[in-house]
């Protein structure tokens, strides 16, 4: 019998916790495959921009519309995640659209 009230005890600490005493995570990570777009079409391009925002919006998460400054973080947030996966995202284009030379190498004998 003494341990039913224990077990409420800890119970009523437990949930008694508030939802920002939660310990910070590790970041979180997506991978945005481009393999399959052709990155030297508009459509290709506006593809991986939508497939990067879809990316950013579940590493960031979301946050209950009561909750502002958590609404803040995660605003702040996206817009940082989207501004260094646009700087990848323009390297992987300008590397799709460059015209790059073919070597062409005589075999030795």
């Amino acid at each position: 019998m003494t341990k039913l009230p224990i077990l409420a005890a800890l119970a009523a600490a437990f949930l008694a916790q508030p939802a920002t005493a939660q310990p910070a995570s590790a970041p979180r990570t997506a991978v945005v495959a481009h393999a399959d777009l052709d990155l030297a079409t508009h459509k290709g391009v506006k593809t991986l921009d939508r497939r990067i925002w879809r990316a950013v919006v579940a590493v960031c998460g979301t946050a209950p519309d009561y909750d502002l400054e958590g609404r803040n973080d995660v605003r702040e947030c996206r817009r940082d995640t989207r501004a260094l996966a646009s700087a990848k995202a323009e390297q992987v284009i300008a590397d799709a659209t460059r015209v790059r030379p073919i070597r062409v190498t005589s075999r030795t004998k």
